[in-house]
């Protein structure tokens, strides 16, 4: 009885912060264009389900928190919409940063904002897309969503999961969050770590498969990565591709390009930032022969030393003609971006010092697949090495490609259970 009562306390609290977050939102997006974007976003969520689903449609839903949740589940989303082409696919969001950049993915029959978790807002979702199945993508437990799930007798997955100890699903007092999990009829987890902490509380539906993103990355090596301006300004020359970088990267890089490099290596960066001023600051401070992608038209490109890419959406092509990759973020609160793209193309990669909370760089980093630096001298040390010993390049090269290999298939095992 008194258990009863503490999830009955605890669900009513959760219910009132929710609608109390709500009104809060529309406040704050007064004056904050990324909430502006999340509470607008979600005006159109329910007119565009009933646009686009009807009631006899059968359904397939994933959700995904943002775009590197997408990116976990994409290969899933396609191999159902090739083995499923009749079923409607609709794929929601939590974040602008995951919405903004995907909205016209054309993968799905819709693609849209989750609304927000109140009771009303899951029962009315659910009737409008009624899914025969229901995917959420690593995280975002959802207890009102959930609730309405296990009630519809909705088949409910959870995919490339990941727990940690430190979670409140395994704390003493965490009972209304472990109920949430028992909607799910199935968990896809990428470590045995999380499987084992599932079973500690009783979920033992759920299988350590690994982690689709290296279903994802592993793909982009079988699609066509032409780009002739890259093509053109490579010449067959050692490159290194630097992406995603942040000012303390690039400070490092044009340290090295400005006084250590050779005639005969050639350098893109890809900056995180594509701000017009930052990157005329960047050029402004290399003193090699330096050009922009937005300046390449009518430019002999293979005659400049750096090329800046001053646009978006091409990075992961551009990594394919990389001798070595330096992957930014490592000097940000944050942490470093996604290494696993430079390492499917079989390159070293080298990082920058906060990366502890990623595991496939700290593996990747065992492996001496992945190079961590906290200075200029000693990246200055490690690119003069990698250009000079094109073995040691090689074999580390090597490892980075094996270690991906060696962690695809998640996806079968996922999709074998969905047929």
């Amino acid at each position: 009885m008194r258990l009863f009562c503490t999830f009955a306390v605890m669900y009513f609290l959760y219910n009132i912060l929710i609608n109390i977050a709500g009104f809060v939102l529309k406040i704050v997006a007064l004056f904050n264009k990324k909430i502006k974007l999340f509470v607008d976003g979600r005006k159109e969520t329910f007119t565009v389900l009933k646009k686009n689903i009807s009631p006899s449609d059968k359904v397939i839903w994933m959700h995904c928190a943002s775009l590197g949740e997408f990116e976990q589940g994409r290969p899933i989303l396609e191999k159902l919409k090739e083995k499923h082409p009749t079923k409607k696919l609709v794929l929601t969001f939590f974040s602008p940063s995951g919405y903004e950049i995907r909205k016209n993915y054309n993968g799905t029959d819709v693609v849209c904002y989750l609304p927000l978790d109140s009771k009303k807002n899951a029962e009315k979702f659910l009737n409008i897309v009624h899914p025969e199945t229901a995917i959420f993508v690593k995280y975002e437990f959802w207890p009102n969503l959930l609730k309405e799930l296990k009630v519809k007798n909705i088949d409910t997955i959870l995919i490339s999961g990941i727990f940690r100890e430190n979670q409140v699903f395994f704390k003493w007092h965490g009972g209304f969050m472990r109920k949430a999990l028992s909607a799910f009829s199935y968990f896809f987890v990428q470590d045995k770590v999380s499987e084992t902490l599932l079973k500690s509380i009783n979920l033992n539906n759920v299988i350590a498969c690994g982690d689709t993103r290296f279903d994802r990355v592993y793909e982009i090596t079988k699609q066509d990565n032409t780009l002739d301006f890259v093509s053109e300004f490579k010449n067959n020359n050692y490159t290194l591709v630097a992406g995603s970088t942040w000012k303390e990267d690039e400070n490092l890089l044009i340290n090295y390009i400005n006084n250590k490099a050779s005639k005969e290596e050639k350098f893109i960066i890809a900056p995180h930032n594509i701000n017009s001023n930052d990157i005329q600051e960047l050029k402004n401070a290399i003193t090699k022969k330096v050009v922009l992608f937005s300046e390449k038209e009518g430019k002999a490109l293979k005659e400049y030393q750096v090329f800046i890419i001053d646009t978006i959406g091409i990075l992961t092509k551009v990594y394919s003609y990389a001798n070595v990759a330096y992957v930014g973020g490592g000097y940000t609160k944050s942490g470093v971006h996604n290494v696993l793209e430079p390492a499917t193309f079989g390159v070293p990669i080298i990082i920058g010092p906060n990366y502890s909370k990623f595991l496939e760089v700290k593996e990747l980093v065992a492996e001496q697949a992945c190079f961590s630096i906290n200075n200029s001298q000693k990246l200055s040390v490690l690119l003069s090495s990698f250009f000079i010993e094109k073995n040691k390049r090689l074999e580390a090269g090597s490892k980075s490609l094996k270690y991906v290999t060696d962690k695809t298939g998640a996806s079968i095992k996922i999709l074998n259970y969905l047929k």
